[in-house]
């Protein structure tokens, strides 16, 4: 086994007076408290049925172990058992995160529902003699900290029965192999494989890393449940390589954890974003009903005049796929075009897609913003700020982020912030709140990205200082979507309780495409470059997004990857 030469392990219960106890991270509350909910079916009551399993969700813990790099050159992780499991429920795996963020995580403990049924709650074939949770056989050690010292951290992973999954790693402060009742494996045809995500630890020189994990097959129609836990590992682990350890799995049709309709409107009144706009921003968004009533026009491959749109959009041609044939633009008179560019802030309303994330233990409340022009970019090239006359610009815009609540409480976990052609997941710690529990959403200058702090993020190369600038900053312009918001789509609440609009089913292209001649724009952009900065044209144009080199207009949410899928991050 490895040493620890280049970090420390404080014990809680150590006797080293060299070591001093590192700071535990402190528990995070919303800014206001969690209303209560209006009354449905499995929505926020605590427990969520699995199928033949019954899981709930943990977020007590007592630390085993805190890790910190020496010169406290990096913040190491925290260990965590959890504690408070209900009588009948058994630990799976324990919990590890950050020591520099607040303690804010969960791992699900499990029992078999009693009276299951097979023929209810199975869809697949299994033997049913077999229960649901057994214990371990034994324990290998992964990794520890120091064989030869006093109070160390050691790494189990359960060897799991044959036909059952191991879902967690176990930590201990002795050498002693963990009881076999710490801990259930979960019969593998109840799981899902699982991948790593985010590096939590990388212990220095030495090979032992620690990850936290998700679901390999992430979607509305997926199955796969997280269970909090972490993987660790003395050797290298590919991205999408399956793991030792599994993911648990909603095999419970119903998904009677997920929201009603009416509950779905009181997460919304209590958790909307504010959307600011930047001050100088002069594309602002509108509703799509105002952007058909204000002239946009529809055309077909091969005609040259477009049509009018009827402003629920009854005459849009609906379902297929983005085939070219059709595309919406702009009014035809200069006007009604410049008119329709800078968009109606009063009209404007988010378009909100609910939907199942994480094997339904998650609702995903993905709001749509709309504006009916994306303005042209602005280039970063070291010190010099260049405004473009048309490179980054389209007709349309449909950008969105992600409200991702908990149904085990209803409480606001996570925020996705859309970012062009990516975006990033950003936990409630971390975010900006007004009035209560309601997150701010910064959508930048143009562009219409969306960010969860105000300031200027560059899209291209940081290092170089060479890109896009997205500005994004509070201002007077902004869109309460907690009162301002449509739902336009929830599929798992069946047919007819939620009317899309006629719109949504247009799945051709909301712009025109036009192809710039950018080089002539970005020579002389590139003639202006400090020698030392200056590279070949073609590896300057590396640096910048394709979308900046012409204008193609955008496909609707439901083109989208994530409409079905997960966030792309």
């Amino acid at each position: 086994m490895l040493g620890c030469e280049c970090f420390c392990w404080h014990d809680k219960h150590s006797d080293y007076d060299e070591f001093t106890p590192l700071p535990q991270p402190q528990p995070f509350s919303l800014p206001s408290p969690i209303p209560d909910w209006p009354p449905g079916q499995g929505f926020a009551t605590g427990k969520i049925n699995l199928g033949e399993l019954e899981v709930v969700k943990i977020t007590k813990f007592e630390s085993v172990w805190s890790c910190d790099s020496l010169h406290g050159k990096a913040e190491g992780p925290t260990f965590y058992k959890p504690v408070g499991i209900p009588d009948g429920f058994f630990c799976l795996g324990y919990y590890c995160q950050p020591n520099d963020q607040p303690l804010r995580g969960y791992v699900l403990v499990a029992r078999e529902r009693e009276g299951s049924t097979p023929e209810v709650y199975r869809d697949y074939d299994s033997d049913s003699d077999f229960p649901a949770l057994k214990k371990p056989v034994n324990y290998s050690l992964i990794w520890s900290s120091d064989l030869d010292r006093n109070g160390c951290g050691f790494f189990w992973l359960p060897n799991a029965p044959m036909g059952y999954k191991a879902m967690g790693i176990l930590v201990t402060d002795t050498p002693e192999e963990p009881d076999d009742d710490e801990v259930r494996c979960v019969r593998e045809d109840l799981t899902e494989t699982c991948e790593i995500k985010d590096t939590i630890h990388v212990a220095g020189a030495h090979p032992f890393q620690v990850w936290n994990t998700r679901p390999c097959k992430r979607g509305m129609c997926c199955k796969g449940v997280s269970v909090g836990t972490f993987f660790c590992s003395t050797y290298f682990v590919l991205e999408n390589e399956e793991l030792e350890i599994a993911c648990l799995k909603n095999l419970d049709p119903t998904l009677h954890a997920m929201p009603d309709l009416n509950q779905i409107h009181a997460l919304i009144n209590h958790y909307g974003a504010t959307v600011f706009f930047h001050p100088d921003e002069d594309c602002l968004p509108s509703s799509v009903q105002w952007f058909f009533k204000n002239g946009a026009l529809l055309y077909e491959d091969g005609e040259l005049k477009g049509k009018s749109i009827d402003y629920r959009g009854s005459n849009l041609p609906s379902g297929g796929t983005n085939d070219g044939a059709f595309w919406i633009d702009l009014p035809g008179d200069n006007n009604g075009r410049d008119n329709v560019k800078k968009g109606n802030l009063e009209s404007a309303e988010l378009y909100v897609h609910v939907k199942p994330a994480v094997g339904g233990t998650f609702t995903d409340i993905v709001m749509w913003v709309f504006c009916p022009f994306n303005g042209p970019a602005n280039l970063k090239i070291g010190l010099m700020n260049i405004q473009m006359n048309k490179l980054g610009q389209h007709v349309s815009d449909w950008e969105h982020f992600t409200l991702r609540i908990s149904n085990f409480t209803g409480e606001l976990w996570q925020v996705y912030f859309s970012q062009h052609s990516g975006g990033e997941w950003v936990d409630a710690f971390d975010l900006e709140y007004i009035e209560g529990n309601k997150p701010i959403v910064y959508s930048s200058r143009h562009g219409h990205a969306s960010f969860p702090h105000p300031g200027t993020y560059l899209q291209g190369s940081v290092k170089l200082g060479i890109g896009i600038r997205n500005d994004a900053a509070r201002s007077k312009y902004f869109v309460d979507s907690s009162t301002r918001y449509k739902i336009i789509a929830a599929e798992y609440l069946g047919d007819g309780v939620v009317t899309e609009p006629c719109w949504l089913n247009y799945m051709r292209e909301w712009g025109p495409t036009i192809v710039y001649d950018s080089r002539s724009e970005l020579d002389r952009i590139i003639n202006m470059l400090p020698f030392f900065v200056r590279f070949s044209v073609e590896n300057i144009f590396d640096l910048f997004p394709t979308e900046l080199y012409g204008e193609e207009g955008p496909t609707g949410p439901k083109e989208k990857d994530n409409w079905e899928g997960d966030e792309r991050c």
